[in-house]
């Protein structure tokens, strides 16, 4: 059977740290990495859509030595005439050596691995999971702290539908000396489940707020979420809550010099562009670390060994 990235958790902790090693190697040689995959196909099934995501695993395939198909939409695949995601995903394993899928309904890249004959990597499934955003997190954080353990992180916005955020507190759970601060209104906290097998269960500390400015001051890692309209049955909902928190020049100035912001992207309005000249600003870095990390993936998921 091949070996499918669903969930974050799906990698050890040891897993974790080899593949940004690996990645670590790839910044610094890449020359050494662009024949490793080729004659491999990459396929992208992307039924809902993405910009960073599906071009980031393209871009990863082709600097590889690697190809790439598939689509970037529901309706441009077989799926628009009735048929099962099932069957689209057994028939493109039969084309392709790996697999990268995004669904808007959770669960449905751990059910398509079922009918598939080479690796699937979950690119994301509704408001569940999203393991390589995650692997692209934590390998930013390893640039920027040059560790994964010892400080606080604050995750700030919609924490109830964020698969990113879910993912990486799954993530950074299982690494030491680690603080949580959860930072959203009270409709959009982080849900009960993820609270339980995350935080509880490991007995780590958080705590939770609606007051960003209150808590800048002991933050080492500020993760920023955009208030997703797609998530929301309720467009009033959604207008009412989108703008709870905007961070700007004026809101940093209690924060820490060395702190990182992060930010999964796309962004709307949560995080004014004069941020972006803040040398704190780390989203365009993790933009870039995106392909690194979806490039040691790809290899250890297909054996390759450089």
């Amino acid at each position: 059977m091949p070996r499918n990235i669903i969930d974050v958790v799906d990698l050890t902790v040891e897993e974790i740290d080899e593949l940004i090693a690996t990645a670590e190697d790839i910044i610094q040689n890449p020359a050494k990495y662009q024949e490793a995959c080729r004659h491999r196909q990459l396929a992208t099934l992307f039924f809902e859509p993405s910009t960073r995501t599906r071009l980031s695993f393209e871009s990863a395939m082709l600097a590889l030595g690697g190809s790439v198909l598939g689509f970037s939409e529901a309706n441009s695949s077989s799926t628009a005439k009735g048929e099962t995601v099932g069957d689209t995903v057994h028939t493109v394993s039969c084309y392709a050596d790996i697999i990268a899928m995004r669904h808007p309904k959770e669960g449905a890249p751990y059910a398509a691995a079922q009918f598939s004959e080479v690796p699937i990597i979950n690119a994301g499934d509704g408001g569940h999971n999203h393991p390589t955003q995650t692997l692209t997190d934590l390998l930013t954080i390893h640039r920027e702290k040059g560790r994964l353990n010892g400080f606080t992180v604050g995750f700030c916005g919609d924490l109830k539908f964020g698969r990113t955020v879910h993912s990486l507190v799954n993530a950074l759970s299982r690494y030491d000396g680690i603080r949580f601060v959860l930072v959203s209104p009270a409709e959009l906290k982080l849900p009960r489940y993820v609270k339980e097998e995350a935080l509880k269960k490991r007995n780590l500390p958080y705590v939770q707020t609606t007051d960003l400015d209150s808590v800048m001051p002991e933050l080492d890692l500020l993760y920023m979420t955009r208030v997703q309209k797609e998530r929301f049955f309720n467009e009033e909902d959604y207008l009412r809550l989108k703008d709870s928190y905007i961070l700007t020049p004026e809101k940093l100035e209690r924060a820490k010099a060395d702190l990182s912001i992060l930010h999964p992207l796309p962004r709307v309005n949560e995080i004014a562009v004069a941020v972006d000249r803040d040398p704190r600003a780390a989203y365009w870095k993790q933009v870039k670390n995106g392909k690194f990390i979806r490039m040691a993936l790809i290899l250890k998921l297909l054996d390759i060994h450089v």
